[in-house]
This record gives C-alpha cells, sequence and structure tokens, in this order.
C-alpha cells in the first residue's frame, strides 16, 4: 500500500489538515483505489408482495384522513438536494455554440429547443433581456441567429442560465407567472409537509457560490407564500464538507498534484450530503431531488403516496418502539418473535440462518440491535428503462438479507445472475424518501454509524488533458443508508418527472 507520508511534502500534508482529514483518511482511500470495492452481492430484485408493498386504494385514502393530524405533532424537514449548476442541462446547446457547423439540421436536439422556445416558462424573460440589448428575439428566429438566443440564455449578458443553479431556473409557466424548482419545492411543502406549529421546514444543500442567490429568491418568495398559505416557513441551507472530499489519483494510483504543487481534492457525490443529513434533528425528513417536481396540476399524485409514505413509516416506527419499549421491561421468546415477524414482515429484513443457535440473550441482543436503527420508507416505480439504481435483496456476511437500493456501477454485469437479477427487475429508485432518524428513546441516530464504506464508487475523469481516477463515497440512498431497515413502495410512475436536459421540459408533463 501507498505510504502517503514518504510521497508529500510539509506543505501538501498542511494542506490535507486544511481540508479537515488526516493522511490515515487519505491513505484509507487510495486503499480504496488499490483494491477496488466489493460488488453489491444481490441475490434478487425486489418486487411487488416481496420486498415491495402495494398500497391499496382505501389505505391510501385513509392516510389522506389521519395524517394531518399526526404530522402536526412531529418536527418534519423537507431536505432538497440542490448543489450545483445547471451546466448539464445545457451541454447540448454549448456543443453546438462550440462547433464549427451550425447547420440547425445538423443538431436535432438544438433544433428541437428553438422549434419549441416559446413553450419553455423562461420565454418572455429571454424576449426582454434581448430587447434590453436592442435584439428582436422574434427576428433572430427569422434570420436563423440561433447562436445569438443561445447565448443570451446561457451567458451572463442575458439571463446567465449556464451558472445559475437548476432550482432557480424557470421550469413551469402558470397564468400568474412562472415558477423555479425552488417555488414548486415550497408549494410540495404545503401539501405533505406542515408540522409543529403549522411550520413548513425547507433544506436545501447548495454550493458556496449560489447561497446568496438562493436566499434572495427565497427571502422574496416566503412572506407571500405564508400570507396565501397560512403557514411560516423555515428555511435552512448547508454545504456539502469539504472534510467529505476524496483524494483524486493518477492511474497508478499516485495522488494527483496540480500544476500549483496542490493535491487534487473532488467531491465525493451525493454520498458526502450524509454529512449535511446528519445534522439535521426532527421527527420525519423527506428527502426528493430539486428537479423531480411538476405543475400544480400533476402534484396531486405525489401529495397522496407522500402523505402515504410516511404515514406508513409512522405506523411501522410506533411499533418498533413499543416492542423495544417492551424488551428493556422483560425478554420473552414471544417477544423476540414478535420482532422477527416486525423485521421480516414490515422491514425489509431477513434474520440470520444462525439465529435458533443462539441463548435467549444473544437473541435479544440482535432483534433489539436489528430494529433500533434508522427507517426509510422509498417510493418506487415501474421500471422504464431509466438509468440508474433499483430495489434489491442483497446478502449480509452472516447469512441475513437486506433491503438495499443498487446502482448498476455496483453490480458484477459479468455474472450471469446479476445480469439476470438486473434483467427481470420491475421496478426503478426515484429518489422519494421518507427517514425516521430518532431511536425509541427520542435520541436522534448517528447516521454515519449505519453506512457500509465498502459500496462507494471509483470513476475516470480528467483534469489539465491528464487521465485521473475519483473516489465517490457510498451514495446518499445506497450505501451510507445500508444498515437502515428499508420499507420500498410502489408510487405511480406520474411522480418522477426529473428534468436532466432542458428538452426535458417540452414534456406533456412539465408543460
Amino acid at each position: 500500500m501507498i505510504n502517503l507520508t514518504n510521497m508529500i511534502n510539509e506543505t501538501t500534508k498542511q494542506q490535507v489538515v486544511k481540508q479537515g482529514m488526516s493522511l490515515e483518511k487519505v491513505e484509507e482511500q487510495i486503499k480504496y483505489f488499490e483494491e477496488g470495492f466489493p460488488f453489491l452481492p444481490i441475490t434478487e430484485a425486489a418486487r411487488i408482495g416481496h420486498g415491495i408493498k402495494l398500497i391499496s386504494p382505501e389505505e391510501l385514502e385513509n392516510y389522506q384522513k389521519t395524517y394531518p393530524d399526526k404530522a402536526a405533532q412531529k418536527d418534519i424537514v423537507k431536505f432538497v438536494p440542490a448543489s450545483g449548476a445547471a451546466t448539464r442541462m445545457f451541454k447540448d446547446l454549448y456543443a453546438y455554440l462550440n462547433a464549427e457547423n451550425k447547420d440547425i439540421d445538423k443538431h436535432p436536439f438544438v433544433k428541437n429547443f428553438i422549434s419549441n422556445i416559446k413553450s419553455f416558462a423562461f420565454y418572455r424573460d429571454l424576449v426582454n433581456v434581448m430587447k434590453e440589448k436592442d435584439l428582436d428575439l422574434e427576428e433572430a428566429l427569422e434570420k436563423g441567429a440561433y447562436p445569438i438566443i443561445i447565448c443570451h440564455l446561457l451567458n451572463e449578458e442575458g439571463l446567465g442560465y449556464g451558472n445559475l443553479p437548476k432550482g432557480l431556473i424557470k421550469f413551469h409557466h402558470y397564468n400568474d407567472g412562472s415558477r423555479t424548482p425552488v417555488y414548486e419545492h415550497f408549494i410540495e411543502g404545503v401539501q405533505y409537509g406542515i408540522g409543529k406549529n403549522k411550520t413548513v421546514k425547507l433544506h436545501f444543500t447548495v454550493s458556496p457560490e449560489h447561497q446568496e442567490k438562493f436566499e434572495e429568491k427565497i427571502n422574496f418568495l416566503k412572506e407571500s407564500l405564508e400570507k396565501k398559505h397560512k403557514v411560516k416557513f423555515e428555511v435552512s441551507y448547508s454545504q456539502q464538507k469539504k472534510s467529505t472530499d476524496t483524494i483524486a489519483v493518477n492511474m497508478d494510483n499516485t495522488p494527483f498534484i496540480e500544476k500549483n504543487g496542490e493535491i487534487l481534492f473532488r467531491p465525493a457525490g451525493h454520498g458526502a450530503l450524509l454529512e449535511n443529513l446528519n445534522d439535521i434533528d426532527a421527527d420525519l425528513i423527506f428527502i426528493k431531488n430539486i428537479d423531480n417536481v411538476v405543475p400544480d396540476r400533476l402534484k396531486e399524485t405525489t401529495k397522496k403516496y407522500k402523505i402515504a409514505i410516511a404515514s406508513i413509516l409512522l405506523e411501522i416506527q410506533q411499533e418498533v418502539f413499543q416492542l423495544l419499549h417492551d424488551l428493556d421491561e422483560e425478554i420473552t421468546e414471544e417477544r423476540l418473535d414478535q420482532g422477527i415477524k416486525l423485521l421480516e414482515g414490515k422491514l425489509g429484513f431477513m434474520i440470520t440462518p444462525n439465529y435458533p443457535t443462539f441463548t435467549l440473550g444473544e437473541k435479544a441482543k440482535y432483534i433489539k440491535k436489528k430494529l433500533n436503527r434508522p427507517i426509510r420508507v422509498c417510493g418506487m416505480v415501474e421500471n422504464t428503462g431509466e438509468p440508474g439504481g433499483g430495489p434489491f435483496w442483497v446478502r449480509e456476511k452472516d447469512g441475513s438479507q437486506s433491503l438495499q437500493i443498487g446502482e448498476t456501477a455496483q453490480l458484477n454485469l459479468e455474472d450471469p445472475q446479476h445480469q439476470s437479477i438486473l434483467k427481470n427487475s420491475s421496478h426503478f429508485n426515484p429518489t422519494d424518501l421518507v427517514c425516521g432518524v430518532r431511536d425509541y428513546e427520542g435520541n436522534k441516530f448517528d447516521l454515519l454509524k449505519f453506512r457500509d464504506p465498502n459500496t462507494g464508487f471509483i470513476s475516470k475523469k480528467s483534469k489539465d488533458g491528464k487521465d485521473l481516477k475519483a473516489l465517490e463515497l457510498p451514495g446518499l440512498w445506497n450505501g451510507s443508508m445500508a444498515n437502515w431497515n428499508t420499507i420500498f413502495v410502489e408510487v405511480p410512475l406520474i411522480t418522477f418527472n426529473p428534468v436532466k436536459t432542458i428538452n426535458d421540459l417540452l414534456r406533456e408533463q412539465h408543460q
């Protein structure tokens, strides 16, 4: 294994310390580059009736009636990962600007964008910003001056969308104006996130360079929406901690040194946000990505199923807490059997085959440890071929099995069994979670103790024309929650409408 101490000078050591890290931690990361990560030992895909719960229409409607009173007694937070600029949304437009051949017929993505430009919620803003420069958008369209239009959308002399965070780009048009994803998350918060004291708490993870813009827009929104919906909004922000960045290495696993002589550290993916999530103290935490929002006319289904998954969590949490209190009073075989039924019947867990050989005390310790963990209820949609993670049964070292969200990169695609399981999987992870992060005595769990460090990713990148390897921490809803109790619930596909490219906003759901 590489000994970092012998490879770097005193200045670089100080950089590691300034990063909030230790040499030992960095060497541990390099070890992952050298040895790689083990594949996720999946046994089968979760499916309806075997790892994925189906909510009946009667249950769905009942939850709508009972949830508001329960929620009014809870501290609820809506956690929205919103870091980063929207640059990737516009990569095809940037490619067009950089292309020698500007014939729009050679660029079908751009042609679609230009042909439907009046359908975007930001169209009127684009007209106005061009008018300020004595440019007429309609005239530019007629003359085929498409680069001018696109430059005024992306660059700072125009709307500056290329450098804005995705959360502040106008997505949806209404009769009384247009809304950004941030605005839509406020409205969603009113629909299912009203907690104690009629308060809606929203937490956005943002990049340092964008926080001021978020605050400016949100402060403008808050007052009018509080009056309109007769609730109080509390908004908080956090930034990905530098101490969660990971070292980049050359292809031979030695530290990647930049031109200024410093080691290159890179953001470690959404798994780094576990630290941010761990700082939040609440009874219920909803997690939903910034770009997965829809106009009001389609929100009702999302609202109903958000209420449903939160209700399911509160119900099972109450059962778990009661049983743990009972076991503190007296350990009996009957209560331990009840624990097994809870784990295997409702909490996505199959106990170790060794359990029957345990003494009564060992059984109690095992059951209590498995029950006294954070709980998450995750919506799952039918698989439509989208890239990304899905719900699987995973074998643990002691022979037990748990429900996990696994990414394709974690699977051994050269293994026929893994290929078959992936091919026949029925559901997909839309990142639609609600989390319970307190224990049965009301204390907040330390979430860092429940992640599996062996579930990270290694990817190939480049910088300054040189190849490098980058390390991503276990994903926030993947390995970072590997040792949580998990319930998967089928939710309708209409609740999953991410915007990955600008033309996704032309889909019927966003119009």
